[in-house]
């Protein structure tokens, strides 16, 4: 199998995160997707996208949750099953550890001046990234 062969099934898992990320998605299922054992999935995940599969998905569900938290009509509980995680600790965490703060001091904090950035300008500056410690 090529290389270019193997970044097209592993395009094809990446695609499938984003469009389900609000499913139960384990890591076993999203080798099936690319067609890969699934130890062979994650290495070859993290070597063309510079991050393993796990974290791109709490990535993009941190992002989906972000825009839930600044439209302000659900809880945090709810954000955090809309998304897709079962455990509003762990959707915590790995929220404070990306963005910064807390869910709720980022739904609770002003979001009016973000309001006038197209969305496209504003994906890119909004988009979760982990900190370094």
């Amino acid at each position: 199998m090529t290389p270019l062969e193997d970044l097209r099934r592993l395009r094809r898992a990446r695609d499938r995160m984003d469009r389900e990320y609000a499913e139960p998605l384990d890591m076993a299922e999203l080798a099936r997707t690319a067609l890969m054992s699934p130890g062979h999935f994650q290495r070859s995940f993290r070597k063309a996208f510079g991050e393993t599969p796990y974290s791109y998905l709490m990535t993009r569900r941190v992002e989906r949750a972000k825009a839930l938290l600044r439209r302000g009509d659900l809880t945090v509980t709810e954000v955090c099953m809309s998304v897709g995680c079962t455990s509003l600790g762990s959707f915590s965490s790995r929220f404070t550890e990306l963005v910064g703060e807390t869910p709720s001091a980022y739904r609770a904090r002003d979001h009016e001046e973000s309001t006038v950035i197209p969305s496209c300008v504003a994906r890119t500056f909004t988009r979760p990234r982990r900190r370094p410690y």
